[in-house]
């Protein structure tokens, strides 16, 4: 089974996470924001991972510093539990519409970090309890932590709570399209550098 477990305490945050790639869609999320689990469940479920994750945070100060670690964690996790990626996809893409919401999501587990986040919210807007731009600090922190190329684009939509959703529904379903493997290339490294 490819799967990780992560553990991560500073001054700000106090993490436990454990990922298998391998899974079902099975969640239990604890972040300390309504919304943010959600939207992390939603990731889980789409990209067929079970997560477990407990992050007890400064949210008295804000919740920056638990969606940032927890991106993180995650893309520790991610990195850890693909290994030296021999046999992934390794490319994963989705289009994923929610209502009147389009979102693209378009990644490369390339070993180089990199977001595009071209998906505009409101300034200072909150959706629930969570503040929108921390949704980009969130895939900033996965990106440079699993070095991922990640790209979103919102092709069109208005309602906040649906735009979030998409976007993490479409991000669980092309890292699982990225992270599965290619029975006809399973010993083969994707790549023609000799490593990722």
């Amino acid at each position: 089974m490819r799967k990780s477990q992560i553990m991560r305490k500073t001054a700000e945050t106090d993490i436990s996470l454990s990922l298998t790639l391998d899974g079902k869609g099975m969640y239990d999320v604890k972040s300390g924001s309504g919304f943010f689990d959600h939207m992390l469940e939603q990731l889980a479920k789409h990209g067929a991972f079970d997560l477990a994750l407990s992050c007890d945070g400064d949210v008295n100060v804000d919740f920056h510093h638990s969606a940032e670690d927890v991106g993180i964690c995650l893309g520790k996790a991610l990195s850890e539990a693909l290994g030296d990626k021999r046999g992934i996809c390794r490319y994963g893409s989705c289009i994923l519409p929610m209502d009147e919401a389009l979102v693209l999501c378009a990644l490369d587990l390339s070993g180089r970090a990199h977001l595009n986040f071209d998906v505009a919210f409101p300034p200072e807007y909150k959706v629930g309890d969570l503040d929108t731009e921390l949704i980009k600090e969130f895939f900033a922190a996965f990106a440079r932590s699993a070095a991922a190329t990640v790209h979103f684009k919102l092709l069109y939509g208005d309602n906040v709570h649906h735009i979030a959703e998409a976007v993490f529904k479409a991000f669980g379903r092309a890292l699982r399209e990225a992270c599965s493997v290619d029975a006809a290339r399973a010993d083969v490294l994707p790549s023609t550098k000799g490593t990722l």
